[in-house]
């Protein structure tokens, strides 16, 4: 001890195992959740976790009011109280086997706080919506888009280049061996209306497109869409440029259901802006898609999915029935059934979570922890009331 105080870093180390900063972080994360919950009126779910407990400084706009107030948000909750259990681990309790429950629990707790920290960071969720018969390799995100230039020029094989959403900066210029042309960006809107050039006359700063079906509209900016049910449209402007110039300005748009074709040099391309897509070394192909009711009703009874997975390089070709409670667990994916589109087309939910099993590892840690600190109490009970009762009896 008296060498702990002599250290420099005592006063740190004093602080990171306070019981006092312990409580604090858990008063704050009761604060963050009720303020969270509050603010998925406004916002959805997705939205709620970046903006509160997946960010480091939380802003609650205090509601019915322009009030905002900074909080500490989830990340640094989670960081704090991870530094006040790994520095108690290390410095407050004695490595003793009459600690050993207590020190269980923490190992548990921290162990929890990493599965989370690890969920935010590379956890991915997406969709794969199949018709019956249609075959794919790929998910698509839910909310995330990338700009896409295809060569089509080969019959066997489609050469992809593309540019997330996060690179799609007006003014931004982006070039690649696997396409011949410049790509410029002279605009981007994350959420946009779209109008009709024919109906309306488009404003004097609006960005025209000079080529393809995007030629015919206009947009304007809007508010990026917040809550769960509702979803951004975003367009972008994109300028073409060969070895002897500009070849137009397309606008792309994921409110399109087609992409837009030009041809340069005398091959096929085509250009688009879709949601983001996750391609698999491995396909699913939907055989049969069952939508139950129950009787005189049009109230759903059970959903399910018959599909064939097909993976070459792992030697894999089978049927598997998805349908709820009961997902497809393969090469490091679960593919859940979540929802559906008339009569013939499912949506499967792909997630990809590497941290997965962290939480019941956690609760059989800090379980097993419970119960052997529980035991230990118990056997010194026992055994300082047996002491007792013998002093008690003797003459």
């Amino acid at each position: 001890m008296d060498a702990q105080k002599r250290s420099p870093l005592h006063p740190i180390i004093a602080v990171l195992t306070s019981l006092k900063l312990t409580v604090t972080c858990l008063v704050f994360s009761m604060i963050l959740i009720f303020v969270g919950t509050l603010a998925q009126v406004e916002y959805g779910i997705n939205q709620v976790l970046d903006m509160y407990f997946r960010s480091f400084v939380a802003i609650w706009r205090v509601p019915g009011t322009i009030v905002h107030v900074p909080l500490p948000g989830g990340f640094t909750i989670g960081t704090v109280l991870m530094l006040n259990l790994l520095a108690s681990f290390c410095f407050r309790f004695r490595f003793i086997w009459r600690k050993g429950g207590i020190l269980l629990i923490h190992l548990g707790l921290i162990t929890l706080l990493l599965g989370e920290l690890f969920t935010a960071l590379y956890s991915r969720e997406s969709a794969m919506r199949l018709t019956e018969g249609q075959t794919k390799n790929y998910s698509e995100a839910y909310r995330e888009t990338e700009l896409a230039i295809i060569d089509r020029g080969d019959p066997s094989v489609d050469k992809v280049f593309t540019i997330p959403e996060s690179l799609l900066a007006p003014g931004s210029i982006h070039q690649t061996p696997q396409i011949p042309v410049r790509v410029e960006i002279r605009g981007y809107f994350a959420n946009a209306a779209i109008f009709n050039r024919s109906g309306q006359t488009p404003p004097p700063d609006a960005i025209l497109a000079t080529e393809g079906a995007g030629s015919a509209y206009f947009a304007r900016e809007a508010r990026r869409a917040t809550k769960e049910n509702e979803r951004d449209l975003p367009v972008a402007w994109v300028e073409l440029f060969g070895p002897a110039g500009s070849l137009g300005i397309w606008m792309v748009s994921a409110g399109f259901t087609e992409a837009q074709s030009f041809t340069f040099e005398g091959r096929p391309y085509t250009i688009e802006l879709r949601l983001r897509r996750y391609y698999k070394d491995f396909s699913i192909k939907l055989l049969d898609f069952r939508h139950d009711v129950y009787p005189g009703t049009t109230k759903a009874r059970n959903f399910s999915s018959l599909v064939r997975l097909n993976d070459g390089n792992r030697q894999e070709d089978r049927e598997v029935l998805i349908y709820m409670n009961h997902p497809l667990r393969y090469a490091g994916l679960t593919f859940f059934q979540q929802g559906f589109e008339g009569d013939r087309a499912t949506i499967l939910q792909v997630v990809s979570n590497p941290s997965r099993h962290l939480p019941y590892i956690s609760c059989v840690i800090v379980g097993l922890g419970l119960l052997l600190q529980f035991g230990l109490s118990l056997r010194e009970f026992l055994a300082r009331r047996s002491a007792t009762a013998r002093t008690s009896t003797q003459p």
